[in-house]
């Protein structure tokens, strides 16, 4: 029997442009009837960030966490969830969006979650190059830690990958599941160090409270973003917490295959 983690990963790679292409035909018909076409991909994050920064950088300017500015500390943690949170919610219903349409054709269904999230990336790396710019302008220098945000780039790429594997099965099978997670990805925003400084609940709530809010593999990912930018520690600093986030996501990618793989000749029932 074929390991499941295997074949899953042989699919995407045999399919790597197919993907590409049916990632970018999902940005062009999302825009298609729209005058502006996919220059919304720039203006939508632009406009975001503007927000929050007319909020929080004028109006209600927070203190300086470890001597960064509020706002700069903000949106480094604030951009990778503007990608995370739509990608997991798009990803996870992409099977039972697109199964009735490829249910006849010779098409791996395993890619329509990846798809999602890759058609997600493009207005994500426009919101990191406005993010470089706005560290530019803040006055955050070079360092070689910088390189470590690739890690973590890495460490979001195949924990998305793995949960959406996961979650899109078990979205298809179980649709309540998709209103769930739904509810859920509202509240880890206030759960994950998005808008506050993780010593604030060190400080307040003890260790023990911190070290369950890190039970979320996103505190691990925006923290590591964070540490990336703001010149903090380093990924292998930390090796308990960087062995737990692995095990997670390998455990979700094994698992997410496995089930997937099971059911997936199933799927066109459930609809």
């Amino acid at each position: 029997m074929k390991n499941p983690v295997v074949q899953v990963l042989k699919e995407q790679i045999d399919n790597w442009d197919l993907i590409y292409r049916m990632a970018l035909f999902e940005i062009k018909g999302m825009y298609q009837i729209h005058y502006l076409g996919t220059f919304w991909q720039f203006l939508n994050p632009a406009i975001q960030i503007a927000i929050y920064w007319f909020v929080f950088g004028t109006i209600r300017a927070g203190s300086d966490v470890d001597g960064t500015p509020y706002f700069l500390w903000l949106i480094i943690g604030l951009i990778p969830w503007f990608f995370i949170s739509p990608s997991i919610v798009q990803s996870s219903n992409s099977v039972h969006q697109k199964i009735g349409l490829v249910s006849k054709m010779n098409f791996p269904v395993s890619l329509l979650p990846t798809i999602r999230i890759f058609s997600n990336s493009f207005q994500y790396m426009i919101m990191t190059g406005i993010l470089a710019l706005i560290a530019i302008l803040y006055g955050v220098e070079p360092s070689i830690k910088m390189f470590q945000f690739i890690y973590y780039l890495i460490c979001l790429y195949i924990f998305l990958f793995a949960f959406s594997l996961l979650s899109s099965t078990i979205s298809t099978l179980v649709r309540d599941f998709q209103m769930f997670l739904q509810s859920m990805m509202r509240m880890l925003l206030y759960l994950t160090p998005i808008l506050w400084d993780t010593s604030l609940v060190t400080d307040k709530f003890g260790p023990v409270v911190e070290n369950i809010l890190k039970l979320n593999p996103f505190f691990y990912i925006i923290d590591g973003f964070r540490n990336s930018i703001l010149g903090g520690e380093w990924f292998f600093e930390d090796v308990v917490y960087g062995l737990y986030f692995w095990s997670l996501t390998l455990a979700l990618l094994y698992f997410g295959s496995k089930i997937h793989l099971k059911f997936r000749k199933d799927f066109v029932d459930y609809l």
